[in-house]
């Protein structure tokens, strides 16, 4: 069987973050949020502060981004 091949632009955006092992968690797909290159003086602070915090994908897109990226 070949070896899959991952998406880079999909590897460039995402991450994962590591498992605890004292609560037993699984790790989680983070991505930073989107729309905070420019026309930001506009936003109110709140959405700001929001901006600058990653976010987890969604459970629905889970299984489409491990197809991407199989071997993280």
């Amino acid at each position: 069987m070949p070896k899959l091949k991952t998406h880079k632009a999909t590897k460039k955006r995402i991450r994962i973050s590591k498992p605890t092992k004292l609560r037993k968690k699984k790790a989680k797909l983070i991505q930073r949020t989107a729309g905070q290159d420019h026309f930001n003086s506009r936003e109110t602070g709140k959405i700001t502060k929001r901006k600058r915090r990653d976010h987890q994908i969604s459970k629905s897109n889970i299984r489409s981004i491990k197809k991407l990226v199989p071997y993280r």
